[in-house]
């Protein structure tokens, strides 16, 4: 067999970067952010506690985590369901990284494929309740995990939707935010990391349009994976910073973008280029749905509904043409169905989560007009931020048509959604388990919670009362 070539050069350059990140990463923790660094990390904390809150509603979650609590340790972290159960940081992580990404509401990076939020915090949780960190340090934490996960992310761009950014760096996200939680020195951190990357999983992109379920259990593994690794990097079980290279460029075969690990270091925090959704399924056809959203406007104030539709034409960007599925057999294949998206909005007036429940894959109407929808390329996508464009057209059975479009939706730092709707979002989400929750978080994201105060404090009366 054939030995794989390297380019020794480029690993070289890619292990001093990575070095570079790390001592960098491990110089900062404990500092406090800059504000506004500070501020988009609460807000990533509390949007992505809500998303994990939501998901717990569903069966599946629930029996999952219950599993995962059985054998568990000491009661040392907080399992953010009804009754807030506990069990040891490890079980609390995975369970928790169980139900992160479930419902597609969690917050996501906005330069590169990654959710960067969703691979940090639920080991990020576990170490902070354990470890009684303080809400500044769980902040900075947070920010720098979220580094380290988004510039590899942006360091290994795959020139393919093959593997799940879910699969591909949520190890690394768990194991920067549990180092970090943890204190561990700069060559610790290092070995950790690039441990963890080597325990990466090809995890298939198509199994997010597929709908096959164990995508949302990739976030769950990769938590306790990257807990784990950095026990062992505190044995002297670590990898290298060429390990990323490594995996990367010769196992995966990604591009490498080496400067990406260290350009603009502390200036341009990666925090600060995330987005957030309202709508419960894939960001690529959020722009689909806002357009159509403004077009079912139009269809109510006519006193008309969607049997009126002929055909729904969506004119999208590159990303946006994968979404190809009109037969979703779950609900996650619904969440990365442009079809269904279009159909469902357009029947339901909606793109939250009712518009993607179990319930609507056997709606006769969606289901009818999900087989309606023609998927065809936009003529005109732009460089960042209208590199996601879609125009709908609806083709009306009276020989009408109406279109609409966006150039890119709401939610990301060009556009950003304001703070009453991330709230309203937020009481959603979790209220109805943890009355106390949403105004807990949004205190820490106000500065109302002073950065000194103990997480674990500060959770237990957010948790206060909580539902089971």
């Amino acid at each position: 067999m054939k030995k794989v070539e390297r380019d020794e050069a480029l690993r070289a350059e890619i292990g001093r970067g990575f070095s570079a990140l790390g001592s960098w990463t491990a110089g900062m923790a404990g500092k406090p952010l800059p504000a506004a660094a500070r501020r988009r990390a609460a807000l990533i904390l509390a949007d992505d506690i809500g998303a994990m809150v939501v998901a717990t509603r569903e069966p599946a979650v629930k029996a999952a985590q219950a599993d995962m609590l059985k054998s568990s340790g000491a009661a040392e972290a907080s399992v953010f369901a009804a009754g807030a159960p506990r069990g040891d940081r490890y079980s609390t992580a995975a369970a928790n990284g169980m139900a992160a990404t479930w419902c597609e509401l969690d917050e996501g990076f906005r330069n590169a494929p990654c959710h960067a939020g969703a691979y940090v915090i639920p080991a990020l949780l576990a170490e902070a309740e354990a470890g009684d960190l303080t809400v500044g340090q769980t902040l900075t934490a947070l920010a720098l995990s979220y580094e380290i996960a988004a510039r590899c992310a942006l360091a290994f761009p795959f020139s393919a939707m093959s593997v799940h950014p879910h699969a591909a760096f949520a190890t690394i996200g768990a194991a920067a935010a549990s180092a970090v939680a943890r204190g561990v020195d700069e060559r610790t951190l290092i070995a950790a990391v690039t441990g963890a990357a080597s325990m990466t999983f090809a995890g298939p992109y198509e199994h997010a349009i597929d709908g096959v379920l164990v995508r949302n259990a990739w976030t769950s593994a990769g938590a306790w994976i990257g807990m784990r690794s950095v026990d062992w990097a505190a044995r002297g079980i670590g990898g290298i910073p060429e390990t990323l290279y490594d995996v990367f460029v010769s196992a995966l075969g990604t591009g490498a973008v080496p400067e990406a690990l260290t350009d603009d270091l502390g200036g341009a925090w990666a925090v600060g280029g995330g987005y957030h959704k309202i709508f419960a399924c894939c960001q690529y056809a959020h722009g689909a749905i806002e357009a159509s959203l403004d077009l079912h406007t139009r269809l109510a104030e006519k006193g008309m509904d969607s049997t009126a539709i002929a055909e729904i034409v969506v004119e999208t960007h590159p990303r946006g043409l994968t979404l190809t599925t009109t037969e979703p057999e779950t609900d996650l294949a619904a969440k990365f169905s442009m079809p269904h998206a279009a159909a469902a909005s357009a029947v339901l007036g909606t793109g939250g989560q009712a518009a993607f429940s179990n319930d609507t894959l056997e709606d006769s109407r969606i289901a009818d007009l999900r087989r309606r929808v023609k998927l065809v390329p936009h003529s005109n996508v732009q460089p960042w931020p209208n590199d996601r464009p879609s125009r709908v057209v609806w083709r009306m059975r009276d020989g009408d048509e109406w279109s609409a479009e966006r150039m890119n939706a709401r939610g990301g730092a060009d556009q950003p959604f304001d703070e009453p709707t991330l709230l309203a979002k937020l009481n959603e989400n979790s209220a109805a388990e943890f009355p106390g929750l949403p105004r807990g978080l949004w205190d820490i994201v106000e500065g109302a919670t002073p950065d000194e105060a103990p997480w674990r404090a500060v959770l237990a009366k957010s948790l206060g009362g909580a539902k089971g």
